[in-house]
């Protein structure tokens, strides 16, 4: 990790602008005493999600044919019946 001064991060903005994309990380400091530090993006966001990748699973699992059939009626009324029926008290 690369420390400059202010007035050397001036001067030498483009290059740390390069070497933090590249990865590295540049600590700028104020007389002596680190400030900031300038670090890539994907570096910067560390609360932020990795990007999903699709298909890791891809034929690992087999979904049998028989989960596309029709549930039998008992299942069904489950279904259909309420959790809390209403009293009645309108």
């Amino acid at each position: 990790m690369a420390t400059f001064n202010i007035h050397q991060a001036k001067t030498q903005f483009s290059r740390l602008v390069d070497d933090a994309a590249a990865g590295k990380e540049v600590v700028i400091a104020k007389a002596g005493k680190p400030v900031a530090k300038l670090v890539s993006i994907d570096a910067a966001a560390p609360g932020q999600k990795p990007r999903r990748q699709l298909g890791l699973l891809a034929g690992k699992y087999k979904i049998p044919d028989s989960f596309f059939d029709p549930l039998p009626e008992d299942m069904l009324a489950e279904f259909e019946t309420p959790l809390f029926p209403s009293r009645g008290d309108s």
